[in-house]
């Protein structure tokens, strides 16, 4: 069975969300998209909080939240027990914020990343393990 990916996005981040939709699915994933769907301005607290909510309970494994920066989804999602979202903007933070965090939220800034970078975001994210062992210790701090 295919781990799902929950994604979502307010309305700057639209636009990049369709584009990660096809990486989502190269890196074997199923996504579960809790929109936006509209250009219409909306809160993304409230999206932030629907990935969060959709890895808390299991709907999903990962989650990736985008907003204009990224910065202000990021929050929404971190405030949710149990979630650890990273705003990354180069594969290789992204790739970090698995192997040594255990981050289980992508978050993206559609306004300060481009496509091939965000693509490749996306890419390592869903494709890196997190390593444990000392990294382990510290991730339980964090509550």
């Amino acid at each position: 069975m295919k781990q799902t990916v929950a994604i979502a996005n307010d309305h700057a981040g639209l636009a990049l969300k369709h584009v990660l939709l096809a990486e989502i699915a190269a890196c074997g994933f199923t996504a579960l998209d809790l929109g936006t769907n509209s250009a219409d301005s909306v809160d993304y607290p409230d999206f932030g909080d629907a990935v969060a909510q959709a890895v808390t309970d299991g709907r999903a494994q990962l989650g990736i939240a985008i907003c204009g920066s990224g910065i202000g989804i990021s929050i929404a999602a971190n405030r949710h027990a149990g979630i650890r979202a990273a705003l990354c903007s180069s594969g290789l933070a992204a790739e970090l914020s698995r192997q040594h965090n255990d981050a289980n939220v992508l978050c993206l800034g559609a306004r300060l990343i481009g496509e091939a970078e965000a693509k490749e975001c996306v890419k390592r994210f869903l494709t890196t393990a997190f390593e444990g062992g000392r990294h382990a210790v510290r991730v339980k701090k964090l509550g």
